[in-house]
């Protein structure tokens, strides 16, 4: 049986944009049926050759985009190496990330087994990393804080916002790779979406008739789980 056809939020002749479910990989992936990657399920979809202009992660939601020509995926690629498309995300986080407003500025290195890490000061090999962040909300109980995260990454490292997050001292919740001691909270034993609490909200790109801005609506399991922290803690916004 066919999967369930992916959500298509906006197709032009340049690109098309989807709603990425969690858990599926954007490209084939070790040891699974290179079928089932999203950009072999949306060409199938859609009956036609895709580019995948960039990446999330396999435990992400949200916002994924794909060229529909040749041309298109060059022009795009470009943007994105150029630092001309704003990209913005909504991360959970175990901890009270302050100040509520603010950047980080780590470079990263490659790591073992495909991970990353922050760089040394002035190590060979690390690249810069930039990332913008505002704490829209923090949710209290006992002596855990979750915190609802807007990050905007100025640049594209490999596990950039995990890492960098987790540098800052508040993981993404329930990230098994760069947080797991979310995984072992015990006030976040029942929580609802115990996956990595990481959404791709929107794009704004370049287009030929102007910037073009995309949005995708905040999952369907990460909103369940921010209306679980709702009821269950104390909610408090930080206005920024």
């Amino acid at each position: 049986m066919e999967p369930a056809a992916i959500p298509v939020l906006h197709c032009d002749a340049h690109l098309v944009a989807v709603a990425k479910p969690p858990g599926l990989a954007m490209i084939p992936a070790r040891g699974e049926a290179p079928a089932d990657s999203l950009h072999k399920r949306l060409e199938r979809q859609l009956g036609q050759r895709l580019w995948v202009v960039h990446r999330l992660d396999r435990d992400a939601s949200g916002l994924a985009l794909f060229a529909r020509t040749a041309e298109s995926h060059r022009e795009l690629s470009l943007a994105f190496e150029h630092r001309r498309v704003a990209k913005r995300y909504v991360a959970l986080v175990l901890g009270a990330l302050a100040p509520p407003r603010g950047r980080i500025d780590r470079p990263l290195h490659e790591a073992r087994r495909g991970k990353m890490r922050p760089a040394e000061p002035g190590e060979d090999g690390a690249r810069e990393a930039l990332t913008d962040y505002a704490v829209a909300r923090r949710f209290a109980t006992g002596a855990v804080t979750v915190s609802e995260v807007e990050a905007r990454p100025l640049t594209g490292r490999q596990h950039q916002l995990r890492v960098h997050l987790r540098s800052a001292g508040v993981p993404i919740l329930f990230d098994d790779v760069y947080g797991r001691a979310t995984l072992e909270q015990p006030a976040l034993r029942e929580a609802p979406a115990r996956r990595l609490a990481l959404h791709a909200l929107a794009l704004e790109l370049p287009g030929p008739a102007g910037p073009l801005t995309l949005e995708c609506p905040l999952a369907a399991d990460l909103q369940e789980l921010l209306a679980w922290l709702e009821r269950g803690f104390t909610v408090t916004a930080t206005g920024a």
